[in-house]
């Protein structure tokens, strides 16, 4: 088996805080329909059996609608359930790390913040994708450094890899990252803190078929 091609399009982030217990499943199965092509499952909870089984059920429904599903921080988890990859942070686990544990054919993706020379090495070490953020006010992470979308267009001549803007995004702000060079628009509460999944996804996906 190859390794998966990164898409370009909407990258959905779940997190429990935004949808009810026992819904997730549903709600990530809309945002799928809706044009999610990647989930990551971001779960901080102590309970490894139950984020055992959700993740297990996203894979799941990842696979029958041919979308990556990837776990976020755990590469344990990433192995335990056969997700396509891991994502990772800072202060996760470095990415050789990650590479040794799930193979050649994992996907590895990297938080870089604000830093084209943290991406540098993020590529070196054998990252997939890089992520930067964040560029608009998150209620996910309402701490994080701001980053400005010219950061966009230096990694794409640094970096070779796809690029992942995340934090605050939007369907209404969303385009001017694009524009600047992202390839996904990574969004947590923007699909799952939504009534309709489905239909907020779509709205982000609307914005790379305008984007052609």
């Amino acid at each position: 088996m190859s390794k998966p091609v990164i898409p370009r399009g909407l990258y959905a982030l779940t997190d429990s805080g935004y949808v009810q217990p026992g819904m997730l499943v549903n709600a990530v199965r809309h945002a799928i329909i809706g044009g999610a092509v990647m989930i990551q499952y971001r779960d901080k909870g102590a309970d490894h059996g139950r984020r055992k089984r959700e993740a297990a059920q996203l894979r799941d429904v990842c696979h029958d609608h041919d979308v990556l599903f990837i776990v976020n921080d755990d590469v344990r988890l990433a192995d335990d359930v056969g997700a396509d990859g891991v994502h990772l942070g800072r202060d996760d686990r470095p990415v050789d790390h990650a590479r040794r544990a799930l193979g050649p054919n994992a996907i590895i993706g990297a938080s870089c913040y604000n830093s084209v020379s943290f991406a540098r090495r993020a590529r070196d070490a054998g990252a997939d994708y890089v992520a930067f953020g964040s560029f608009f006010p998150s209620r996910t992470k309402d701490r994080a450094t701001r980053v400005h979308a010219d950061i966009l267009a230096e990694a794409r001549t640094a970096v070779d890899l796809p690029i992942v803007a995340i934090g605050g995004i939007t369907p209404e702000n969303g385009a001017t990252l694009i524009h600047a060079g992202a390839d996904l628009l990574a969004a947590c509460a923007g699909v799952f803190d939504h009534r309709d999944p489905e239909g907020a996804a779509r709205h982000y996906a609307a914005l790379f078929r305008d984007s052609r």
